[in-house]
């Protein structure tokens, strides 16, 4: 199984997730994260919470969903914000489609205890809901079952 994760810049949420559904996952399922308006660099932060959540950081880049053009994922998640205004990016295709909305640690103000703080808070949302979808009886479930697990997933 194939997932492509997407948000805007694809410099922290959308590498966080890549990163940690990576680190978590079977073989046989890889994750993959790509951006609409890509920033070009991971964020230093990101990097920093992955590193302090012992997750793997190597080959992780900031890439447009143009990097993927040859990728047909089975499942897309998009996690940008909605609540915050931002405009998710769309992907075209046969792939389920899912939203797991994620405020961005990168917009947090504060000390540097308090945003990373705000990181690890999201490396832990981002377990929670990968283990949670990693746990799902894939076998027992069709597309409208997966469907409604995936929006259940992405309000954890």
């Amino acid at each position: 199984m194939r997932i492509l994760f997407l948000c805007t810049a694809n410099s922290c949420r959308s590498i966080l997730c890549e990163a940690l559904f990576n680190h978590l996952a079977p073989t046989g399922m890889r994750a993959y994260s790509a951006g609409s308006q890509p920033k070009g660099c991971v964020n230093p932060l990101t990097l920093a919470a992955l590193t302090r959540a012992g997750v793997s950081i190597e080959g992780l880049a900031s890439k447009s969903s143009d990097a993927h053009t040859g990728l047909a994922p089975d499942l897309v998640i998009t996690v940008c914000d909605k609540a915050a205004g931002e405009a998710c990016p769309l992907f075209f295709g046969s792939a389920l489609k899912a939203h797991w909305g994620l405020s961005d640690p990168s917009e947090v103000e504060g000390s540097d205890t308090e945003i990373a703080a705000a990181f690890d808070a999201s490396v832990a949302r981002i377990k929670t809901r990968i283990s949670a979808f990693l746990a799902l009886p894939f076998e027992r479930l069709d597309a409208g079952q997966l469907r409604a697990e995936l929006a259940h997933i992405g309000s954890l």
